[in-house]
């Protein structure tokens, strides 16, 4: 699974609910630990034959499910199910009591030793919150499109299953949809003869019952071949013009992708077929079903996007395809194990998209994918890369591991695994534990076990210390001049101890062994040296000398290829605010960027000095991608958290003038003028000039206003009071996609006015209404604005209660937007975070919210700690 950059993050999905009348989430058990390992040591599952209909209505579809299993010994256990109606279920050919379905559960009791067969018929819901079969149907023509999520719980709301990742089996999947309808699956479709729109999927390999996967719909689709192997990209037809435009450059990083693993990896790519379908309302960034890859649609442009926007979408590309062979050929035994599937998916996304393409991925990484991993880490919420399997008790549990540290943290510590191994004796390592695990299941025991039969090294150790561990180390250096090696030239000791050297005191605060670089720099930022250093398992000061005058410019980690926070000392912050933007690599510039942002969320740096810095150096920064990070970073925790009311209006206008700077006339790149022209209007105090820009429908010297500006440059006029509602519906009208729909929702959210307030409000949290997991999120985003302070104020006491209402009726999915996306911004205060507090201890919180929430505050904790300093 990839990342999730809109409505909902990587990898959350809803474990334990089934949907009642009116769009409400029934509560239901999830599955324990325990229960797992109990029906796995009784059970061995065969087959799955699975037939769906889709002609059924707009509400439900029907699903009968053939289970052929063998039980080890007697005894009772039972299957997964969340239906609206059980029809009918037998065991052995004798009928089971439907009453007897409860949470979720069939129970099936008094079992024998030996083959059986358990058949289920049953009327399944169709979702609008993008969990089980999805059902979306299309504002700009009416069409209506299906697919498929069934990750890590929810595909009782499919079949009827032993949903658990170590029960893998082989599927036949049988799909009936309207005539002219696309259909795709795990393998190749192929319609059934002399019955029309009755489609038969291929037979899979054994896989998890997470990863059966299908998608129904007029899709437009674009397909290819290689290497033997059909290929296929699909979008609603909507899009096909977007998709079109696209497919070259997609197929083209597919095809390269492809061929690289295949370099690298003994195993070839286990599955008969790869369709990448891009659905929309997807929760994810992407998910991994095997043959059939489902992105969010947003990754199909259909407004202008900058270099390193394509370069993501690369990068998730990548990170799918890895997911073939870690997660779907060799599987977790237990949720505990997330990161054998994700860490190594994020790690093997961004380095096979550098070795297969022209893409330099791990820029990107370090300025924002890292962060994230970062920021995780050092809240109250974090938890060790590979927890022990105690910690992970359930699938609820599971399912709020799927974050920054089981994906960014996880990749960091595979990146300095591999410096330290070496990359042949980590692909050996790889190779050996896909040849003993395939289409079978694996522990993080098995894989340290492979790397250690491959590198002969203590593995083991390394594991202990990287992935059961929280929170990230700390690096501090102190620099000395002059080691008494030697003279100067006049036989003297210079004050630089460029005769003498330089001794470096290098505080460690934590307990991991780091590989890294030194990164040894001029006062005109020119590279001297670079040197490498082994830090071990300990904390404490280590001593290093080294030849030559003290660095003007000393850069900790320089290359990333370590996880730790690093600070620069005095001397090396000042040169590095002349001199940044001129470092010869982005990765320094990053690394020394994001070491500034790590003092600032500490209270070492004050935000305007980190407002000022950005202001003088990004206009001279090539990147796109670290003048991304850094401007998210400054507009949004700088700007809205850590800046009071009465300075945030210098901190929008130094973000103004560096709008204005990269787009002026001696700027000729597209990206960076449309990075510019998404500045200028965030960061707009005056709606003046945002209303020339679209009276002219372009920005001067450009970009033209597509889409994506209409909406951002017309959401940010209602956030300044400067437009209407009926403005708003004209605009709809002209863009009548769920683009428009979720643009629309944003910006009459984010109108000033009381009224406007109460209806999103209600469209958010009242219980009649069913909004759409898109649809929420676009109004949440656009509801909390820091520039209506006194406006807002009545709804931050409301919002707690409500946010609780919201997560226990719609389940999963609703319950972490309302934390993520709704939670009160731009109220950085002691009474916000009391009633905080105060919700957090309530005893009917579901952890789909408690999670958030509880980040959230601890966010707010660390802003007010900011204010403080």
């Amino acid at each position: 699974m990839a990342p999730g950059n809109g409505a909902r993050p990587r990898g959350t999905q809803s474990a334990c609910t089934a949907r009642g009348p009116c769009g409400t989430m029934a509560p239901m058990a999830p599955l324990t630990r325990l229960e797992a390992e109990a029906r796995s040591a009784l059970l061995d599952v065969h087959h799955y034959a699975i037939d769906l209909d889709f002609t059924h209505g707009e509400d439900t579809f029907a699903s009968v499910t053939t289970i052929r299993f063998t039980a080890r010994r007697d005894g009772d256990t039972f299957a997964e199910l969340r239906s609206t109606a059980l029809h009918g279920a037998t065991l052995d050919g004798r009928a089971l009591d439907p009453d007897t379905l409860a949470d979720g559960r069939l129970p099936l009791t008094g079992l024998t030793a030996g083959t059986h067969e358990l058949r289920v018929t049953a009327d399944m819901p169709y979702s609008r919150t993008g969990e089980g079969i999805h059902r979306f149907t299309d504002p700009a023509d009416g069409l209506t499109y299906l697919y498929s999520m069934c990750f890590l719980a929810d595909c009782p709301l499919v079949f009827a299953a032993f949903d658990q990742p170590d029960l893998k089996a082989v599927f036949d999947v049988t799909v009936t949809a309207p005539e002219g309808w696309t259909v795709l699956g795990n393998g190749s479709v192929t319609p059934v003869a002399g019955r029309p729109g009755v489609h038969r999927c291929a037979t899979t390999p054994p896989i998890s019952t997470y990863l059966m996967a299908v998608a129904a719909g007029p899709y437009h689709s674009v397909r290819t071949e290689h290497a033997g192997l059909p290929f296929g990209l699909h979008v609603r037809r909507s899009l096909a013009e977007h998709l079109d435009k696209d497919a070259d450059e997609i197929f083209d990083i597919t095809r390269r992708c492809f061929d690289r693993y295949h370099e690298i990896f003994d195993e070839p790519y286990p599955f008969d077929s790869y369709d990448q379908a891009f659905v929309p309302e997807f929760n994810a960034g992407a998910m991994e079903n095997p043959g059939l890859v489902t992105f969010r649609e947003g990754y199909i442009h259909r407004s202008a996007v900058t270099d390193s926007q394509r370069e993501v979408r690369g990068v998730v590309v990548a990170h799918e395809m890895a997911h073939m062979w870690f997660g779907n050929l060799v599987t977790l035994r237990w949720w505990d194990d997330i990161w054998l599937n994700e860490s190594f998916a994020d790690y093997l996304g961004y380095q096979v998209l550098t070795d297969a393409t022209d893409h330099r991925p791990w820029v990107e990484f370090c300025t924002d994918q890292k962060q994230r991993g970062y920021d995780a880490d050092q809240r109250g919420s974090t938890h060790p890369v590979a927890p022990e399997p105690d910690a992970v008790p359930d699938t609820a549990s599971a399912l709020l591991n799927f974050d920054g540290i089981s994906y960014a943290k996880g990749a960091s510590a595979l990146r300095q695994l591999v410096t330290w191994l070496g990359e042949d004796a980590f692909l050996a390592g790889v190779n050996d534990h896909f040849t003993r695990h395939r289409f079978a299941n694996a522990t993080l025991a098995d894989f340290v076990d492979s790397m250690a039969r491959a590198s002969g090294r203590s593995v083991p150790a390394w594991a202990d210390a990287w992935l059961r561990t929280t929170g990230p180390d700390t690096l501090t250096p102190q620099i000395d001049a002059g080691t008494g090696t030697g003279t100067n030239a006049h036989g003297d000791e210079d004050a630089d101890g460029n005769a003498d050297g330089w001794r470096l005191r290098l505080a460690h605060a934590g307990a991991r062994p780091h590989r890294l670089c030194l990164g040894v720099y001029d006062a005109d930022g020119a590279p001297r040296a670079r040197h490498e250093i082994e830090l071990p398992a300990a904390e404490g000061t280590t001593e290093h000398t080294f030849p030559g005058p003290r660095p003007d410019l000393l850069v900790l980690n320089d290359g990333d290829l370590t996880y730790a926070k690093v600070r620069l000392d005095p001397r090396s912050w000042d040169t590095a605010q002349r001199v940044l933007s001129d470092l010869p690599e982005p990765l320094t510039r990053t690394v020394v960027w994001n070491a500034a942002r790590d003092m600032v969320r500490d209270g070492e740096l004050a935000p305007a000095a980190y407002l000022d810095a950005a202001r003088r150096l990004l206009p001279a920064e090539p990147s796109t991608a670290i003048l991304e990070a850094v401007v998210a970073f400054a507009r949004g925790p700088v700007t809205d958290r850590y800046l009071t009311p009465e300075q945030r209006p210098a901190g929008l206008a130094a973000l103004s003038a560096l709008a204005r700077d990269l787009l002026g006339a001696a700027v000729t790149d597209p990206a960076r003028r449309l990075f510019a022209a998404r500045t200028a209007i965030d960061a707009a105090t005056e709606p003046g000039q945002l209303r020339s820009w679209w009276e002219a429908g372009t920005v001067p010297g450009g970009p033209v206003l597509d889409p994506e500006l209409r909406w951002r440059l017309l959401g940010r006029l209602a956030v300044l009071g400067a437009t209407t509602e009926e403005e708003i519906a004209a605009e709809a009208a002209r863009d009548v996609t769920a683009n428009g729909e979720e643009g629309a929702a944003r910006c009459r959210a984010a109108l000033p006015d009381a009224a406007a307030k109460e209806t999103a409000w209600h469209a958010m949290f009242d219980p009649a209404d069913t909004l759409s997991n898109y649809l929420f999120a676009a109004t949440a985003q656009g509801f909390w604005q820091p520039e209506q302070r006194d406006l807002l104020a009545p709804w931050v006491a409301r919002y707690f209660p409500a946010a609780v209402g919201v997560a226990a009726r719609r389940g999963h999915t609703l319950g972490v937007l309302a934390g993520r996306q709704a939670f009160p911004r731009g109220f950085t205060d002691a009474g916000t975070l009391r009633l905080g507090e105060d919700a957090l201890r309530r005893a009917d919180l579901t952890p789909a919210l408690r999670r958030p929430l509880a980040d959230q505050l601890d966010d707010l904790r660390r802003a007010l700690h900011v204010r403080g300093r």
